[in-house]
C-alpha cells in the first residue's frame, strides 16, 4: 500500500515514499553511504533493510540482491521491493498476491515500484519525472518523483504519510553515518505536499551556500550586518546563526543572501 523512488545519483543513495499508512518513513526505506539504498513494502519484511545492504555491501548486483532475498522468504508472494547499488541498473520486484494495481519499473541507477495504487500511470509517470529531471538536485528530483506518483493517482486508498532518505558520504549532521536527509511527514492528509515543504526548509537550514552568490562583507553592508546583530541582542553573527540553527551557511568573511534576508528580517 505504498509506491516508492529508490535512486542514486554519484554517491549519494535515496528513497522518496509515501502511503495511506501512519509513519511510512519508519518501515519502507534503507540507504548507506557508498553501498546503496533499498524500499521494502507491500507486506514489508523489515530485515530486508540489514540483509539487502549487507548483500549490497560485498558487491552484489541489485537483481541478485533482490533474487536472493525473496528466494529465501516463505512471504515472497506478498512482498514488494527497490534496490540500487553503486553501478548498473536498480532493481525492482513484486510478488504475485500483491493487491492490484501492482508492479514496478527499473533503469540505470533507479527503481520505482508501487502496490494498490490507481493504475499503472503512477509508476509511468514517476518514471519520466525521473528521467526528465537529470538537472535538479538529487533530493529535489525524488520528491519531484514522488509528487508525480501522487498527482497521477497514487494509493488508491488515499493519503497519510511519505519520507525521504538519503545516504551520502561525508553528508548530514557531523557526518557520523552520512545521512544528508532524514525528513519524515507521519500523519497529514497531503503528506507529499507537506513532505516538499519540510525539504525547503531543510534546504535553508542545511544547504551549501552558492559561491557565486555569496556578498564581501566589507564597508556599509558590514556595518549594517553588525548593527542588526546587535539589534537581536546577540555578540556576533556567529552566535546569531547558530542560534537560528543557519550556521551551516555561516562563510568567513562573506555572507549568503539567504543568511542576509533572514537576519534583516529579525534584526530590523
Amino acid at each position: 500500500m505504498t509506491f516508492s523512488v529508490v535512486a542514486r545519483s554519484g554517491g549519494a543513495y535515496g528513497i522518496a515514499v509515501a502511503s495511506k499508512f501512519l509513519g511510512v518513513g519508519a518501515a519502507v526505506p534503507a540507504a548507506e553511504a557508498g553501498v546503496g539504498a533499498l524500499a521494502t513494502q507491500a507486506l514489508a519484511n523489515l530485515a530486508y533493510r540489514p540483509q539487502g545492504l549487507a548483500l549490497l555491501r560485498t558487491g552484489v548486483a541489485a537483481a541478485e540482491v533482490v533474487a536472493g532475498l525473496t528466494a529465501a522468504d516463505p512471504e515472497r508472494a506478498h512482498r514488494q521491493l527497490g534496490v540500487v547499488g553503486p553501478e548498473g541498473d536498480g532493481a525492482t520486484y513484486t510478488g504475485g498476491e500483491c493487491l492490484s494495481w501492482a508492479g514496478g519499473v527499473s533503469g540505470p541507477g533507479y527503481a520505482i515500484q508501487g502496490n494498490i495504487l490507481t493504475g499503472p500511470e503512477v509508476v509511468r509517470e514517476m518514471e519520466r519525472v525521473w528521467l526528465d529531471g537529470a538537472e535538479l538536485p538529487f533530493a529535489e528530483r525524488l520528491v519531484a518523483t514522488l509528487a508525480a506518483g501522487d498527482e497521477a493517482g497514487g494509493d488508491s486508498r488515499g493519503r497519510q504519510s511519505a519520507a525521504l532518505w538519503i545516504a551520502e558520504q561525508g553528508a548530514g549532521l557531523g557526518a557520523p553515518g552520512g545521512v544528508s536527509h532524514d525528513l519524515r511527514v507521519d500523519d497529514h492528509p497531503a503528506p507529499v505536499t507537506e513532505l516538499r515543504r519540510l525539504l525547503g526548509i531543510h534546504e535553508v537550514l542545511f544547504g551549501t551556500p552558492d559561491p557565486a552568490a555569496l556578498l564581501d562583507l566589507t564597508g556599509a553592508l558590514a556595518e549594517e550586518v553588525a548593527a542588526l546583530v546587535a539589534a537581536t541582542g546577540y555578540a556576533d553573527l556567529d552566535q546569531w546563526a547558530g542560534v537560528e540553527n543557519l550556521e551551516a551557511r555561516l562563510v568567513p568573511g562573506r555572507i549568503d543572501p539567504l543568511v542576509l534576508n533572514h537576519l534583516r528580517a529579525n534584526g530590523s
